[in-house]
């Protein structure tokens, strides 16, 4: 089997803390491509229109491993091509990343609510990783992790590329001890502590997952820490880490985590409200580490507003 080249490095910088796109030109045994523009614009016309493909290729915006590529050369498949994608208008998240710890291997931030984990979809420059790469200068940072966007708390961020994978597999081994904090309704009748075992399924472009009958796929142990009149505090440990599985799991005992968009009802909050963050924190972070073997606990600086007050830094 014949084994591909090594991907030459980007010859583009990050911009805004976002990497290039790139692309990789595929075979043509039928010829029709005689150059990379009718390739470029074949490929991308659909999305950004042919006139804006020419239109970048003419200010020198696509880029190969040896230049400014203006579109004339010759189809070659197998050749890299990098560009930055405009990037739409974002709602600034107005909540600042803070960081609990960082050394030369990770850094371990306290996600705000509202502000997405990675880029995807509408969320690329407001987010946790380009933000943390822009402030701290370190442009191969990349998370081990995803926390949900509309959840505030602890999430675990690589320094060099050559460690990721080993920070990786702890999350992915179920070698990290999690450990959630949320506001929800009090209700006597629900007889905690309870362990939810069930199978939950989210199914792409559908915002809600559901649990169904079958094999489990997910376990939470749900917790009532205290409680306040008709509002009780909770800990949240998760054996497995599905989408949306705290929520699924505390809706399903008639729990629901206060102001959850999605369960029990979906609702589409306009994208600049701020008003009413999810009630749910990552609070606690605790692992050996795969590098040299210490045990890491790491704590949340962030509170709940339905309970301490506001998404503050703990005193």
């Amino acid at each position: 089997m014949r084994r591909r080249s090594p991907v030459p490095p980007a010859p583009l910088p990050q911009r805004d803390g976002i990497d290039p796109v790139r692309v990789r030109l595929p075979a043509d045994p039928e010829g029709r491509w005689g150059t990379v523009r009718a390739h470029l614009v074949d490929r991308f016309q659909g999305a950004i229109g042919a006139g804006r493909v020419v239109a970048m290729l003419e200010a020198g915006r696509f880029v190969g491993a040896d230049g400014v590529l203006r579109g004339g050369e010759p189809y070659v498949p197998g050749r890299y091509v990098w560009f930055h994608r405009d990037f739409a208008p974002e709602v600034p998240v107005p909540f600042e990343v803070g960081i609990v710890h960082q050394d030369d291997r990770i850094v371990i931030a306290d996600k705000p609510h509202f502000l997405a984990t990675t880029p995807r979809g509408r969320h690329i420059t407001e987010t946790a990783l380009a933000r943390l790469r822009r402030a701290l200068g370190l442009p191969a940072l990349q998370p081990a992790h995803r926390l949900d966007r509309l959840t505030a708390g602890l999430a675990l961020f690589v320094v060099r590329p050559e460690d990721r994978g080993a920070y990786q597999n702890l999350f992915s081994g179920r070698r990290v001890r999690k450990e959630y904090e949320a506001v929800a309704p009090y209700d006597g009748r629900v007889a905690l502590p309870v362990t939810v075992r069930s199978r939950i399924v989210k199914e792409r472009g559908v915002i809600a997952a559901r649990e169904e009958a079958g094999a489990a796929n997910a376990e939470s142990r749900i917790e009532l820490v205290e409680r306040r009149g008709g509002l009780g505090r909770y800990r949240l440990l998760p054996a497995t880490g599905r989408t949306h599985q705290l929520r699924v799991h505390m809706n399903g005992l008639g729990l629901p985590i206060h102001h959850d968009p999605v369960y029990p009802v979906v609702r589409d909050p306009a994208p600049d409200d701020f008003t009413a963050p999810l009630q749910l924190l990552a609070r606690v972070l605790e692992f050996t580490d795969p590098v040299d073997g210490r045990t890491r606990r790491f704590e949340s600086r962030l509170r709940l507003a339905e309970w301490d007050g506001g998404a503050l830094p703990r005193g």
